[in-house]
């Protein structure tokens, strides 16, 4: 398997760690939003959120939701964008959390992609319904 981010953990690819244990690694990202943008990854390999096992996704976030506190109080930011994806847009095939410091008027619009809105009610409560009804068990 060729990944980059399996080679930061193995100490391949050298990169400024912010955060480590046993299972996750915390480090600053080379083409930053902002300073003290952070990319939180499993130290296991796996693509996305989805594929991360169950009782690794509690453990995973509270050193996300630990990262983002320190990413805020280390660079002095009113707030942070939190942010994952999936496949799309996903810069690298393991699974990796963006943690940005945020503060007021610091160009960052929102989200980065355009916005719509449903035609009526009825469509809201049918798309609802589809997500609702694909909840796995």
């Amino acid at each position: 398997m060729d990944c980059l981010f399996c080679a930061v953990v193995a100490g391949d690819v050298e990169v400024q760690r912010v955060y480590e244990d046993d299972a996750v690694l915390a480090f600053l990202d080379h083409r930053p939003l902002f300073p003290g943008h952070v990319l939180v990854i499993p130290r296991r390999h796996v693509e996305t959120l989805t594929d991360l096992a169950a009782e690794e996704v509690g453990p995973y976030f509270r050193q996300v939701q630990r990262i983002t506190v320190a990413v805020e109080r280390g660079m002095d930011a009113r707030g942070s964008f939190v942010a994952e994806n999936n496949r799309v847009s996903q810069s690298v095939p393991h699974l990796h959390v963006h943690v940005v410091p945020r503060n007021p008027r610091d160009g960052l619009r929102g989200f980065f992609w355009p916005r719509g809105r449903y035609a009526d009610a009825a469509e809201a409560a049918a798309t609802a319904a589809r997500v609702r009804d694909a909840l796995p068990e």
